[in-house]
């Protein structure tokens, strides 16, 4: 189960950097925003599920504590990143372009978070198991 842990957390990580991808994309397209970002939109959903399912395998795995911790900290920072996104839209003008900048900030902390993880589910799953 450790090993399950560090391959999604792996495939968390690949999706993070995959979602800096379309954000670029979307904001160089010249489509309208709606459907520029939609694509960002969609998988930035699929990361909080799937930084819920480490978090769940996790603790199912009996990893320590800040492993699902950790994990839990991923979905945290993703659902902010919509609270962001939507005070921002609402407050316009340039105090919502500025407020927008945090958006961009909060990515590169679950960057971090999402790098702190996989090591320490690789950490854990390359931890001798004790004898019991």
């Amino acid at each position: 189960m450790k090993k399950l842990v560090t391959v999604l957390a792996a495939v968390l990580t690949v999706t993070v950097v995959v979602q800096f991808f379309l954000a670029a994309m979307g904001a160089f397209d010249s489509a309208p925003a709606e459907e520029a970002f939609a694509p960002h939109r969609a998988l930035g959903n699929v990361i909080l599920l799937l930084a819920l399912v480490v978090a769940l395998v996790a603790a199912v795995a009996r990893m320590p504590a800040r492993v699902a911790g950790t994990a839990g900290l991923v979905a945290a920072l993703v659902l902010l990143q919509s609270v962001i996104k939507e005070v921002a839209g609402a407050v316009g003008d340039d105090s919502g372009a500025l407020l927008f900048g945090v958006h961009g900030v909060n990515g590169m902390l679950i960057v971090g978070t999402v790098g702190a993880l996989l090591r320490q589910a690789r950490e854990q799953s390359a931890a001798p198991r004790p004898v019991s």
